[in-house]
């Protein structure tokens, strides 16, 4: 998933319960502790581009409602995404 190239050492200080975890996944995927660390702030960041895409196009699509009903539901999932349930 990365691309190849220079690399930073980076220190993070995680919950016990989440470091755990971390070993955990290594162990089953039989990783590192360090790649699959990598591979999951990998896969999240390209999870919060999607998040952000999706709410981009949600908008668009608010923006350019004309039936009040569909702009009211588009409206309400647009606060949803927001401000949570």
């Amino acid at each position: 998933m990365s691309p190849p190239g220079k690399t930073v050492r980076q220190s993070v200080s995680l919950p016990a319960n989440v470091a755990a975890q971390v070993r955990t996944l290594a162990k089953i995927r039989r990783l590192s502790s360090n790649r699959m660390l990598v591979e999951l702030i990998e896969n999240g960041i390209e999870a919060e581009k999607r998040k952000q895409q999706e709410f981009f196009e949600l908008a668009e699509r608010f923006r350019n409602a004309t039936d009040p009903q569909e702009a009211k539901r588009l409206g309400d999932e647009l606060g949803r995404m927001v401000f949570g349930s």
